[in-house]
């Protein structure tokens, strides 16, 4: 079949061959870059997440700028101390309380540093969805849980017994 066949070193969107391309920028034959509107295939860098600049000023030292996510990390480190101390109802809650804490900061601070990882809702949701669920889950834990879903007990009647 006829036609220009490419070699080893060709890509397929190389121009290297037209003797246009060659020419310096400014002379009439030089052809101009068409720009796409596409994503490019590959990513050189990511855009910083809404709400992650400083939580302070540039002048503040560094801890007084990441604030809102040493909160939350300190609470954290705080309710895992406890839990490994034997206080595992009150240290998981309290890891529980840290994480809703965090979606608060989210959603009133216009910027929270680090804590900001995804857009302002995702942060939000993850943060609140996963602090409720181990505040609830940690309420129901045995023995003597602190709260009684009825729904449980007949779930777990009608699946193993």
């Amino acid at each position: 079949m006829g036609g220009a066949q490419s070699t080893a070193g060709d890509a397929p969107g190389d121009r290297s061959g037209d003797s246009s391309a060659d020419s310096p920028k400014g002379t009439p034959g030089a052809v101009k870059k068409a720009v796409s509107r596409r994503f490019p295939m590959l990513t050189r860098d990511t855009a910083r997440p809404e709400g992650g600049g400083r939580a302070a000023g540039g002048d503040a030292p560094a801890p007084a700028r990441q604030w809102p996510l040493i909160a939350v990390l300190s609470v954290t480190a705080l309710g895992l101390l406890l839990t490994a101390f034997g206080l595992f109802r009150v240290g998981t809650i309290l890891v529980g309380v840290a994480l809703l804490g965090g979606a608060v900061l989210r959603w009133l601070l216009p910027d929270v540093g680090m804590l900001a990882v995804r857009s302002r809702f995702t942060d939000m949701i993850t943060c609140a969805g996963l602090g409720l669920v181990i505040v609830l889950l940690a309420m129901m834990a045995q023995p003597d849980p602190w709260l009684k879903l009825p729904f449980l007990q007949d779930t777990l009647h009608f699946t193993v017994r």
